[in-house]
């Protein structure tokens, strides 16, 4: 490990970033490193424009790409080497906002039940059961679970908080039915299963490959990915009544602002306002009758 890998290591564990944003950031600085094949703290502002040039005119990247690494070049110069630049000397390329895509329940359910084996299912459930974020998923144990008060502890979530969410009674049938089923007993709830990672955590990445291939299986062609179960969770739960606020608890937003979004998904409040058109004292008009002047 070299000196500045270490350095940007323990300003991101001092300020604690997540493991995930830790490895992205390390993951960017090398790839600017390598551009150059210079050490980052050899290099400077123009250096780092030629490098989002690239980023954006040769290797294409959409903006949120080209984002995650000027935000790693951000930390490695502004926090780990403490350079005098202005963040306006490091810009962020501006993004648009897209909605992401929601399942109808109806297709939730086709997608759990399409999941090629136990393990698969159980993760699938417990993903659109709480919410949870991959990663959180990774982290749980056994003892998170807790039947007492039925709702499951998600420890040291994004941003490093921990926030409780409801256990569903169904859902901790199949936990139980998911946890007897593991040959030997793990401190994780979901342990690797990779000979070469005895005693680890399942990766995000094995979570990404279950559901995609219980979406190719179930016949849902949409591109559905883990986080896709979160942004179903939120709209349904919404659909069903519940409020902007409480929702913003169990997914662990810290800006109302980010959970309103699911106002624009939510079929019940695009449904709830009468149409302006509806409004009107006009009727749709058949073909035969258009209202268009006749050809002589």
């Amino acid at each position: 490990m070299t000196q500045l890998r270490k350095k940007v290591l323990d300003e991101l564990e001092r300020r604690n970033y997540s493991q995930a944003t830790a490895r992205a950031y390390i993951g960017a600085i090398q790839r600017f490193a390598e551009y150059f094949h210079r050490s980052p703290d050899q290099l400077g502002l123009e250096h780092i424009r030629q490098y989002q040039l690239y980023l954006v005119q040769d290797r294409k990247l959409r903006p949120r790409a080209v984002m995650v690494q000027m935000a790693a070049l951000r930390f490695l110069y502004l926090k780990t080497l403490r350079r005098r630049y202005q963040r306006d000397d490091l810009p962020l390329p501006k993004s648009q906002r897209q909605l992401p895509l929601v399942l109808s329940p109806e297709e939730v359910g086709r997608l759990i039940e399409s999941a090629a084996n136990l393990r698969h299912r159980t993760i699938l459930m417990t993903l659109y059961s709480t919410g949870m974020r991959r990663s959180e998923l990774c982290a749980l144990r056994p003892q998170d679970i807790d039947k007492e008060r039925m709702v499951i502890h998600i420890r040291q979530g994004k941003g490093g908080k921990d926030r409780d969410v409801p256990l569903s009674p169904k859902l901790l049938d199949q936990l139980r039915i998911h946890y007897r089923s593991l040959r030997t007993k793990s401190a994780w709830l979901f342990p690797s299963i990779q000979s070469r990672r005895p005693g680890k955590p399942i990766t995000s990445k094995s979570i990404w490959h279950a559901c995609r291939q219980a979406a190719r299986r179930a016949g849902i062609t949409k591109a559905v990915h883990p986080h896709t179960l979160r942004h179903c969770f939120a709209t349904h739960l919404l659909e069903a009544g519940a409020d902007l606020n409480t929702i913003q608890v169990l997914l662990g937003h810290a800006d109302i602002r980010e959970t309103a979004l699911y106002l624009h998904l939510s079929k019940r409040h695009l449904t709830a306002t009468v149409n302006p058109l509806d409004a009107l004292p006009v009727t749709a008009v058949p073909p035969q009758s258009s209202g268009e002047p006749r050809k002589r």
